[in-house]
């Protein structure tokens, strides 16, 4: 099967590129075409076989494999390293010291595990270089309290804890995972005087009222199952003592204990112990909508009686870690770059987190080599970058980005985001709105089946009928700085629907995957034909993929929700300033969107790409947003008060968000002058498309 495919890829490579089109689609079918099960179960194999957290020596072992990898296939591979602040955990300690409890009659001391349980059905489980939870950047310290259910841990229920009259200050926080970041959860318990925090898994979000647990018949998170993670919400990605600079050796650091990290202790636990801790609370029952799926009351507090000790110890460090990328040179536009990454640092083995992604990198590059070889080479080059430390907050690809900040937003076409992809059948891509129209190109050439044959898009449209729906890209991965700094057209590609969760567990291992995704690789082999779609139609086509029209009305889409969440007249009359702009970049930009599509001549492609790029630059602003000036596009950035969550037209939604007239009506100024650059930069497109243009 195998040289049969080859054969057909160089067939292809005589006839589609000889044609003189460029063949774009015939390079994206063909290399598709290629992706092979059984080499991303190998890769998966390869990528999971240790635990490699960031900074340790299963992290540098981990950089060498992938590496060794890549030059297996014949590509450059250059190991870009970087020194960023860390952190490891030392010791930490959960207990009750005292509260009477179905278990507990009297007075006295009851250890609460902080740990997973070795399986017999998985025996990796046992490695010795797994830990106890811990979440990074918590601060050290080692408090006796009381103890309150705080649900989410949201600013919302905190406020919700104030009507009722239940004081947090001083007390240790209960709080489940969800909802939001969890690094907010510890701020915001930081900000209303808790001592320390304690995160779960309710069974109710992840657990057994999910289906059945792992190992016991299913894939959902057991009694036992920890998830680990960082806490770093600073206002910007990367390394936290360098921000907007490459954190190198000779790179000026802050001083760490000036950095808002947090300062109290955080632990995070699984269901079983979280119950532990609920059994023994005496206080009243909590709202309905606060109730997990522990089989007991939720009440609010734990009262006087109850007191726990949290106790965790951290170091925080400057370590180093690289991300490792690999080149495959264009024929004739090399500079210009199509970019597929994932992160390569886990907090375990990482079978599903990144693994699920990495794997699916691998064999990307893998199926472009060996189209390369047989005389398939994209004009454009192609690079593939797995990416270090993103675990701790978006660290490598964000010193890349700053390493390249110069010349990245005129030379990189597309970025192609791979975290933690392949988690089912059920795919989905959240875009930059100027990729609208080859996102649907590429998702009816990608087939999600062989056998039976089954486009990605025909997947797609049994979920949604009514058509196919792409997310907005924010926060969440390594995809930000292209996004969010550089202005970088971007694509997150994923699948799930798969019946379970490990996530940044002890668990998440390949006998977890195999058992829970599937151990027939489609998904994964599904994921890597449509981000080798993607990349192909940008990297091998002879004119600008990117379109106009799309990102104006994605700009008047989010305008809407801007304006329905200002509870002000006057600043919604402001906001509405902008809108007969967004609408003549609609109605020009489909002219102009037409014109390429129609266009026969391709000789002036450099003109036009430049063109676009100078409208995609329109939307950054070197200003940044308020209070985050990292962040510099007037499109998407992360929502500062979740951290997964996109925020469209941030610096106008932000300035809603707090109720700010003053800063809404300069912020409409500054968008304002993006929609004037962005006309111009539409000018200067229809100009090259031999078209003239009136300014509204």
């Amino acid at each position: 099967m195998r040289a049969c495919l080859v054969a057909l890829v160089s067939m292809l490579a005589v006839v589609g590129f000889a044609r003189g089109d460029g063949g774009s689609k015939d390079y994206a079918r063909s290399v598709g075409a290629l992706v092979s099960p059984a080499d991303l179960a190998r890769f998966h194999e390869l990528l999971a076989s240790e635990p490699h957290v960031a900074g340790t020596p299963g992290d540098a072992r981990q950089i060498e494999r992938i590496r060794a990898a890549f030059v297996a296939m014949g590509l450059e591979v250059e190991v870009h390293r970087f020194r960023s602040l860390l952190s490891r955990p030392v010791r930490a300690a959960l207990e009750i010291v005292g509260a009477t409890g179905p278990s507990q009659p009297s007075r006295g001391v009851l250890a609460l595990p902080i740990d997973e349980r070795d399986l017999l059905a998985d025996p990796s489980t046992a490695h010795p270089d797994l830990t106890y939870g811990w979440n990074a950047f918590s601060g050290s310290g080692d408090v006796t309290a009381p103890v309150v259910y705080a649900n989410y841990g949201l600013r919302e229920d905190y406020d919700e804890l104030r009507k009722l009259g239940i004081e947090v200050r001083g007390k240790i926080v209960l709080v489940r995972y969800g909802r939001c970041f969890r690094g907010y959860k510890a701020r915001f318990a930081q900000e209303q005087g808790a001592a320390g925090v304690i995160l779960y898994t309710d069974p109710a979000d992840s657990g057994f009222t999910k289906g059945q647990v792992w190992p016991e018949g299913g894939g959902w998170a057991n009694d036992a199952c920890i998830q680990r993670g960082t806490l770093n919400t600073l206002p910007y990605p990367g390394d936290p003592g360098t921000p907007g600079v490459f954190a190198s050796d000779a790179a000026t650091r802050l001083d760490p204990s000036t950095l808002d990290l947090p300062r109290i202790p955080v632990q995070p636990i699984g269901y079983g112990a979280a119950g532990m801790i609920l059994a023994r609370f005496q206080g009243p029952e909590v709202p309905e909508s606060w109730r997990g799926g522990l089989a007991m009351p939720y009440r609010l507090e734990g009262g006087d009686a109850l007191r726990v000790r949290l106790m965790v110890e951290q170091e925080r460090f400057v370590g180093e870690s690289a991300n490792v990328i690999a080149t495959l040179k264009g024929t004739s536009n090399s500079n210009e770059f199509v970019m597929l990454g994932c992160h390569h640092d886990a907090w375990g083995f990482g079978s599903a987190d990144p693994a699920a992604g990495t794997m699916c990198l691998l064999e990307a590059a893998r199926c472009a080599a060996e189209a390369a070889r047989v005389g398939m080479r994209p004009s454009r080059t192609l690079r593939f970058a797995a990416w270090g430390a993103e675990e701790f907050g978006i660290i490598g690809s964000t010193e890349w980005c700053e390493a390249t900040e110069a010349t990245l937003s005129r030379d990189a076409l597309l970025y192609v985001n791979l975290d933690m992809a392949a988690m089912g059948p059920n795919p989905g891509l959240s875009i930059s709105p100027e990729l609208d129209t080859v996102a649907r190109e590429a998702t009816g050439i990608a087939m999600a089946s062989m056998e039976p044959a089954e486009t990605v898009r025909e997947r797609m449209t049994k979920v949604s009928p009514d058509g196919i729906r792409f997310g907005s890209l924010g926060g969440g991965s390594d995809h930000i700085a292209f996004v969010c700094r550089a202005g970088v057209p971007s694509v997150s590609i994923g699948a799930g629907g798969s019946p379970g969760t490990s996530y940044h567990s002890n668990y998440d291992t390949v006998t977890w995957y195999r058992a829970t995704v599937g151990a027939d690789y489609a998904s994964p082999a599904m994921v890597t034909r449509i981000a080798l779609a993607m990349a192909g139609l940008v990297a091998q086509s002879d004119r600008p993929t990117w379109r106009v029209a799309p990102v104006g009305a994605a700009c008047l889409r989010h305008l809407d929700g801007v304006i329905a969440a200002s509870p002000d007249p006057a600043m919604r009359a402001q906001l509405e300033r902008l809108r007969p702009g967004f609408q003549a970049i609609v109605d020009q930009g489909a002219r102009i969107d037409a014109m390429l599509d129609r266009s026969a001549s391709v000789a002036n492609a450099g003109e036009l790409q430049a063109g676009m790029h100078a409208f995609l630059q329109a939307f950054i602003d070197p200003a940044g947003l308020d209070g985050r000036p990292w962040f510099r596009s007037l499109i998407a950035a992360s929502d500062r008060d979740d951290g997964y969550a996109p925020c469209m037209l941030p610096l106008l939604a932000e300035a809603v968000r707090d109720r700010d007239t003053a800063r809404v009506a300069a912020a409409v100024v500054r968008m304002e002058a993006a929609q004037r650059r962005a006309w111009k930069a539409m000018e200067g497109l229809q100009a090259a498309l031999g078209q003239s243009v009136t300014n509204p």
